[in-house]
């Protein structure tokens, strides 16, 4: 199936300034989570982003915090973003279409997805903008998730798809800022 714009949105996971410094390759994982907001923002898709015990974990980290709306950050215990925190009750919930990125990919990452796809929606894992700890744990979340529904999926993959068409402003707009660096 194709990501569709009008009916997709970003979810960003627990990607905190306390924890992303022990996540494999952590600063690559915020680039390209921050890459998938700022294109997500030029689209129009809706974003929204989890922090999981924000009092020991830490915020958002910074930069990827100052380009999300306070009320589009919601705190969470739960591992899942599903479970307890009404992220199902949004203005968004409708979307049927949840392009996810963020940490920890076998963690939080995989049962939100797993709950995600409980109740209904599809879910995209861009894979680059995902991360674990220990590489093994990402690998070993990716393909549980693919073997429950899951596409793992590249940003460019998301961003074409959501242009879907070469020939548009946006497109050559998004083109310029994003993909022809």
């Amino acid at each position: 199936m194709r990501i569709k714009a009008s009916e997709s949105l970003l979810l960003v996971i627990d990607i905190q300034s306390r924890m992303l410094p022990a996540i494999d390759n952590g600063q690559e994982v915020l680039a390209q989570a921050t890459w998938m907001v700022d294109v997500a923002q030029a689209i129009g898709i809706p974003v929204l982003a989890t922090e999981q015990y924000p009092k020991g974990l830490g915020r958002t980290e910074s930069n990827l915090l100052s380009r999300l709306p306070e009320q589009q950050v919601l705190e969470k215990i739960h591992f899942s973003a599903v479970t307890g925190q009404g992220l199902l009750n949004t203005p968004f919930s409708t979307r049927r279409q949840w392009v996810v990125v963020g940490t920890e990919a076998h963690v939080c990452v995989q049962q939100t997805a797993l709950d995600l796809l409980a109740a209904g929606k599809e879910v995209f894992i861009v894979d680059e903008a995902v991360g674990s700890r220990k590489p093994r744990d990402k690998a070993l979340a990716l393909q549980r998730l693919r073997q429950n529904g899951a596409e793992v999926v590249s940003r460019e993959m998301v961003a074409f798809e959501w242009l879907e068409e070469a020939n548009t402003p946006l497109f050559r707009d998004v083109l310029k800022r994003f993909i022809i660096l």
